[in-house]
């Protein structure tokens, strides 16, 4: 099988499973992008995001077979997201602990001038702490909760796109979204 004959990702995908080189380096050619775009987006520098990209790959090889495609309706990427997030959170774990610069006054005035945590400022652009109240409220939520929230929200799909996705209502993936963003709220101590 060659790497053109590889061009569906359910055929990728099988052949990941029977750990074939040439699907593997197609799967990370693939996703490898996205993996990095979502460390980005979450705060990671370059060098750090480009070692979770390794360490998702680690992780999706070890448990590649674990991948049903019955469930997400088949969708590899939503489950990627899943291994990635999981890795996102080992992390913030670890670097939580080690010692940050202090800023100094300017970061303090930056801060005092952050604008209140809403939709539209969570849209715009999710400010660090908010990625990490985010990575901690993750566990009180159901999976098809989250990932309707995080497919509006932090990808920018139409809801109505990630319903037929998740096989949920339209209202459903609104309700979702709002109940995540709540939790947020109340996480970041915001006025709800």
């Amino acid at each position: 099988m060659t790497v053109q004959s590889l061009s569906t990702s359910t055929g990728m995908i099988k052949a990941a499973k029977q750990r074939r080189p040439e699907a593997w380096e197609r799967v990370v050619q693939t996703y490898g992008p996205m993996v990095y775009s979502w460390a980005r987006q979450c705060g990671l520098q370059d060098t750090d995001a480009a070692d979770l990209v390794q360490d998702v790959f680690c992780s999706v090889y070890q448990s590649i077979d674990k991948f049903d495609p019955e469930r997400l309706d088949g969708r590899f990427r939503s489950w990627l997201f899943g291994v990635t997030r999981n890795r996102l959170k080992d992390y913030f774990r670890k670097t939580s602990g080690q010692p940050q610069g202090s800023g100094g006054t300017t970061a303090h005035l930056k801060l005092l001038n952050l604008p209140a945590a809403s939709e539209g400022s969570i849209e715009a652009g999710i400010p660090n702490l908010a990625k990490r109240a985010l990575m901690l409220i993750e566990s009180d939520f159901e999976e098809t909760t989250w990932l309707a929230f995080w497919r509006v929200v932090l990808d920018g799909v139409a809801p109505a796109a990630v319903a037929h996705e998740l096989g949920m209502s339209v209202a459903a993936v609104y309700k979702a979204k709002s109940r995540v963003l709540q939790r947020l709220r109340t996480e970041l101590g915001e006025p709800l």
